[in-house]
């Protein structure tokens, strides 16, 4: 039963406010059975006092010591007060208002304080131990002879003592009664309290993954229950939301490297149909065969890069570099592509240009922009690189002379697996990619502390810029 949060809740509740609950009645009680047994002593004083100014007067007016001290306990004894004078001695000179069974415990005259001051004892009947009674002894020298009286007066505790004990067997009942009516209220208000936890994890508890739209209910978004289910439908917005993604992805990189495969199962198939083909024939189907491995290897590659980015665990390695040296090669090596097709190389570069940075992914980020641009370039055109120092960073251009990208589909173009072929596709584009090159791009400026953006695209062409810290 302790299981639950709402038991746990009601259990600390109910404890924490026994506790309190205890303390405060226990403080009240000592406090109020302090100021009861003060007030029977003040009036025992009280008395006391008053007996002795009483016998002092009888004396002065020529009484006989026991007349005077019989005629003092008499007028202040009561049912209340028991009052009896001793002489310094310790015989009872006079009494009035004691019951048989209190036996007043003797002590001497000298043995009481002086000065007025009172000395109190509580004494208990062997008979009855209920009935307490609490004495007052007061010692009193009366001129002109100086002779010492004792004057003891004393009260049954007895009416305070019940009173008292009615109070404990009230509170006796009163205090495990609230403990059990604030149980029941702490039970239902940590239930209702808790009701939208149990909403929420029996909603919570329906939906999967093909239930992601679904959300959680949000009963008052302004406390901490609502700020929770509020959170956890995010949550699952970014879960349905990525798992949207991964299937796209799923999608995508099935169908791109279906492709390849396809192609080259169908080349291998048709070269295969018949038992002899000459050198050529076999020729043109091994390089179908090698070009859509080259492309399926690719796809793979930048695959494989992207999903270790996207992890986190992809190794970069930062070394120092010249960016101008790392374009120069590249640009060299995209020159015997970029003349199958009839495109031209420009490139202009600062020198010298040192950055710090992962050299494969730098040479790979150009290589990608430098690829797209020679692949969508028509023939006969220019594609120019460009490497600018300004202030704090590098700005690597990269421009070619195809048709542009429309405005529509431009804050798409770094979306992976995205492709605008049909809008920049022309006579001599065999291969419109896998639409990986622009994003792996951008991851690679992105974990240099750089950006790759679109700088200008209309039916004259188009240019990518990188920005990248020189202080990188």
């Amino acid at each position: 039963m302790l299981e639950t949060v709402r038991a746990r809740l009601t259990l600390w509740y109910v404890s924490l406010l026994a506790a309190i609950l205890i303390a405060v009645i226990a403080l009240i009680y000592l406090l109020l059975a302090r100021a009861l047994y003060v007030r029977i002593d003040d009036s025992l004083h009280a008395v006391a006092r008053i007996a002795a100014t009483s016998l002092a007067n009888d004396l002065a007016e020529g009484q006989s010591v026991d007349d005077a001290a019989r005629s003092t306990a008499a007028e202040l004894a009561s049912r209340q007060y028991l009052v009896a004078v001793y002489d310094g001695a310790g015989r009872l000179l006079g009494e009035a208002g004691r019951e048989d069974d209190i036996v007043i415990p003797w002590r001497p005259a000298a043995d009481a304080p002086a000065g007025g001051e009172v000395a109190f004892v509580t004494i208990v009947e062997a008979d009855d131990l209920d009935d307490r009674h609490r004495l007052a002894f007061q010692r009193v020298l009366i001129p002109p002879r100086q002779v010492e009286y004792l004057v003891v007066v004393g009260s049954s505790l007895e009416p305070t003592d019940e009173e008292l004990e009615s109070l404990r067997g009230i509170l006796a009942y009163v205090v495990p009664g609230s403990l059990v009516v604030a149980g029941i209220g702490g039970w239902f208000l940590a239930r209702r309290s808790l009701s939208p936890v149990v909403a929420m994890a029996d909603r919570a508890r329906r939906i999967g993954v093909e239930s992601l739209s679904a959300r959680l209910p949000v009963a008052n978004p302004r406390d901490e229950l609502g700020l929770l289910a509020e959170t956890f439908n995010e949550l699952l917005g970014r879960i349905e939301a990525s798992l949207v993604l991964q299937r796209q992805f799923m999608a995508d990189a099935s169908h791109e490297l279906r492709t390849p495969v396809t192609i080259a199962r169908t080349a291998a198939a048709v070269a295969l149909q018949q038992p002899t083909r000459d050198e050529a024939e076999y020729r043109e189907t091994l390089e179908i065969i090698e070009h859509e491995a080259i492309r399926l290897s690719r796809i793979v590659d930048d695959m494989f890069t992207l999903t270790r980015a996207d992890a986190g665990n992809y190794p970069v390695r930062k070394t120092p570099m010249y960016l101008d040296e790392i374009i120069d090669d590249v640009v060299r090596a995209s020159r015997v592509v970029a003349a199958t097709r009839n495109v031209s190389i420009t490139c202009e570069t600062v020198h010298p240009a040192p950055f710090t940075g992962d050299e494969d992914l730098v040479r790979r980020l150009v290589l990608n922009l430098l690829d797209n641009a020679v692949r969508y370039a028509p023939p006969g055109s220019a594609v120019r690189v460009a490497l600018d120092r300004a202030g704090g960073a590098y700005a690597i251009s990269v421009s070619d002379e195809g048709p542009g990208i429309p405005a529509e589909v431009q804050p798409r173009i770094f979306e992976r697996f995205y492709r605008v072929d049909a809008a920049r596709s022309h006579e001599g584009v065999r291969d419109g990619g896998a639409g990986l090159g622009l994003a792996l791009a951008r991851w690679i400026a992105e974990v240099h502390g750089g950006d790759v953006k679109l700088a200008a695209s209309s039916r004259l062409g188009s240019t990518f810029v990188v920005t990248l810290p020189s202080s990188a």
